[in-house]
């Protein structure tokens, strides 16, 4: 019996993550509402910085998406909302103070949606504990706005009641200092995280990882059902990244890592298909020492090659690629796994 690809609770973390990417691209555009509407220099100010903020996290949850490997879309419901949302905020029913209330709500529902889906990734499989590691960031920097927002909204409700600036007593001293921290503790960790600066190199090191902890929680396990679900992340992990390199990766660096090194990175990628799909037809219920020791001969295989692009490729692309190529051939990288993962995703509706 071939294994089942799919499995119910990995799709339910895939399904949070879009719509951690639909509530995000919703925070950016309230944002920008909210600066365009702003009568306050000063909170304008504050609201500008977090814009730039907010424009790294979901450069970090876009990423964070095609690392996990698997596309959805948000549920139906994260839809309903975020169209009643932009219509509310649009609109002329809500004072300034009241929208930017709104506001804070939805950054302390964000923070609690990506701590939810870390909780909830401890509880599946530590590969996807390091596929969403930096989600850390995102929810980082969201508890540090929410802080921000309180002052704002000190400031901004008692300006609309009286027409004067509130009086700054201890606790919202105390308020504003922990939010500059944090704020600037979070902007620390976001700059090497953003899409802009994660480089090809970067980001096929974190499928490296991602592969090496499925691996070893197949070793770990003697749960059929678990070995079927770990085995399905791999196969599509694998197939999706070997695509990317062969489009994007390999004929790029062909002049400069030389022919033969290059075709002997394409025909080892070649020998893993054949190895999946042998892999795929085993029911490990029933033919367990089969099933590792086929996974036994991929883990050798990948090993190698691995090591190969980590040392002498890795090398290679430092020495003969500019920090904006790099980049965009990481972009380009995540766009090709992107449409692979969308189109393994339709094969099976």
């Amino acid at each position: 019996m071939a294994i089942a690809l799919d499995d119910m609770k990995r799709q339910l973390i895939g399904e949070r993550l879009a719509d951690l990417l639909a509530f995000q691209k919703m925070i950016l555009s309230n944002d920008q509402k909210l600066i365009d509407a702003c009568p306050y220099n000063d909170i304008r100010d504050r609201l500008q910085n977090m814009l730039e903020d907010d424009r790294k996290n979901l450069g970090i949850i876009e990423t964070v998406i095609v690392q996990y490997g698997i596309q959805s879309e948000p549920s139906p419901a994260t839809s309903i909302f975020v169209e009643n949302f932009e219509k509310m905020m649009s609109g002329d029913e809500f004072t300034y103070y009241q929208k930017l209330m709104h506001h804070e709500l939805m950054k302390h529902g964000q923070a609690m949606s990506g701590i939810n889906i870390h909780k909830a990734a401890q509880k599946v499989g530590a590969d996807i504990e390091v596929a969403i590691g930096p989600l850390n960031t995102v929810n980082f920097e969201g508890r540090a706005h929410q802080e921000q927002l309180k002052g704002m909204l000190e400031q901004v409700g008692v300006r609309e009641m009286t027409g004067m600036d509130a009086d700054q007593g201890i606790w919202a001293r105390v308020q504003d200092a922990v939010a500059a921290l944090s704020g600037v503790a979070g902007s620390v960790l976001t700059q090497n995280t953003n899409k802009q600066d994660m480089n090809i190199q970067t980001l096929i090191r974190l499928d490296h990882n991602k592969v090496n902890t499925i691996f070893t929680e197949i070793g770990a396990t003697k749960d059929p059902q678990k070995l079927q679900e770990y085995f399905g992340q791999l196969y599509k992990d694998i197939l999706a990244h070997a695509k990317a390199e062969e489009e994007v990766v390999y004929p790029r660096i062909r002049s400069f890592y030389g022919d033969e090194n290059t075709q002997e990175l394409y025909d080892e990628q070649a020998e893993w298909r054949p190895m999946l799909e042998e892999i795929k037809a085993i029911d490990p219920a029933t033919n367990a020492d089969l099933f590792r020791s086929k996974i036994k001969d991929l883990m050798d295989h990948l090993g190698d090659h691995i090591r190969q692009e980590e040392s002498t490729m890795f090398a290679s692309i430092d020495k003969n690629c500019s920090t904006a190529e790099k980049e965009q051939m990481a972009t380009q990288f995540k766009e090709v796994k992107r449409k692979v993962q969308q189109d393994m995703t339709a094969a099976v509706q």
